[in-house]
């Protein structure tokens, strides 16, 4: 008996979880493989769900989130990015992942075209593939140690049958960078194709040469078909609050809305009380981030460059690593493999797509003292770790 829908059946398990759940919870092993900082939320956003919880803040909120947050979420776009967003542009979702649903369930036609930049966190073609589309990778490549995205071979995937281009940037696993002039040639294209822009921009202001990355809804008009998704888990430490937004045409939060209202209802109120207290007093916290990912990225270039099988290409932005490494052919096999002989847990490159199989993805959102032990592991039990592999 067919007990799921073709397209619950045709969704891809993610290999982080597979490989994050042969050992979640022991003591003895480190765990690199999520896209999560080892430090916590600010007490700024604690007292403020506290101080909302205790005031009776327990009841359904507006679909498209209270009015105070989308405010202040409209004023610190506007300011970092030069926009001139009215706030009927933002809606609050329950996550960044919720906000990448809700985009894929308004744009999104079975059969659609959707054009990715690869490699890519798995869970973003996913959610356009539940929507029915038909998805499409265009990979970056490494050359000369950095990220390098052929825009020729992008705009020729961009046909007039494409319905999207999905752009996460920095990127997550690679920590590429799309720079300005890569977007204004994208957006123009698209303009003249009428296709959708998804612009991915959870870790933007985890960049290494500003405050924010180049932002794509800064090349155009409030009135382009451009979505940014966002999300206050990286930026503000708030992985577990589970709260994000999206920000796009005026004409599509009243479709947001409902489709909110049938995915959810709404976001907790007291968890939004907390998203507008970082938002509004919180950018402290996001520099010292900043500055404390600075000081981890110098100590994991220096680690993995001493490596001479390994195969270091430069992020520019998020926090993470993806490196290859000689002689891997399987990294699902190496990851949980190097458990066993390291100790160590990583995310296997094949996780993000087949172009992405022979890297593996460390993240560095951690103290710098935890990293030194977990590459004195690694460097002791990676080569047993490949030849299990195989």
């Amino acid at each position: 008996m067919k007990f799921s829908s073709h397209r619950a059946a045709a969704l891809q398990p993610s290999l982080i979880r597979e490989v994050a759940e042969t050992a979640m919870g022991k003591a003895d092993v480190i765990g690199l493989w999520f896209g999560e900082g080892r430090w916590p939320t600010s007490d700024i956003a604690v007292r403020a769900a506290q101080n909302a919880l205790a005031k009776g803040d327990h009841f359904y909120q507006p679909n498209s989130g209270k009015p105070a947050l989308r405010a202040s979420l409209q004023n610190y776009m506007n300011r970092l990015y030069g926009l001139e967003l009215d706030i009927s542009a933002i809606t609050v979702t329950g996550s960044g992942m919720q906000a990448m649903m809700l985009a894929a369930q308004a744009l999104s036609d079975p059969g659609d075209k959707i054009v990715v930049v690869g490699p890519a966190w798995p869970n973003l073609a996913e959610s356009f593939k539940i929507a029915g589309g038909d998805i499409h990778i265009v990979s970056l490549q490494a050359v000369n140690g950095r990220w390098h995205l052929d825009m020729d071979r992008l705009i020729d995937s961009l046909t007039p049958d494409t319905k999207a281009v999905l752009v996460n940037s920095p990127n997550n696993p690679t920590g590429w960078v799309m720079d300005k002039h890569d977007q204004l040639q994208l957006l123009s294209h698209c303009r003249k194709q009428g296709i959708w822009i998804i612009s991915d921009d959870v870790y933007s202001r985890l960049y290494q040469f500003a405050d924010a990355a180049p932002n794509m809804m800064s090349c155009g008009h409030p009135e382009d078909r451009i979505i940014s998704v966002n999300s206050f888990s990286k930026a503000w430490s708030m992985t577990g609050w589970r709260l994000g937004w999206l920000a796009g045409p005026p004409e599509l939060e009243p479709i947001f809305a409902q489709l909110t209202e049938y995915n959810m209802s709404c976001s907790s109120g007291f968890v939004q009380e907390a998203g507008k207290a970082m938002i509004e007093q919180g950018e402290g916290e996001v520099r010292q981030l900043q500055e404390r990912l600075a000081q981890s990225y110098q100590l994991i270039k220096t680690r993995l460059q001493a490596i001479e099988d390994v195969k270091f290409i430069d992020p520019d932005g998020a926090f993470y690593s993806f490196f290859s490494i000689d002689g891997l052919s399987n990294s699902t096999g190496f990851c949980k493999a190097l458990i066993q002989t390291a100790g160590v847990g990583l995310a296997p490159g094949l996780a993000f797509g087949t172009q992405a199989e022979g890297y593996v993805r460390l993240c560095y959102a951690q103290d710098t003292a935890l990293l030194e032990q977990a590459f004195d592991r690694f460097e002791k039990g990676y080569k047993q770790a490949i030849k299990s592999s195989h």
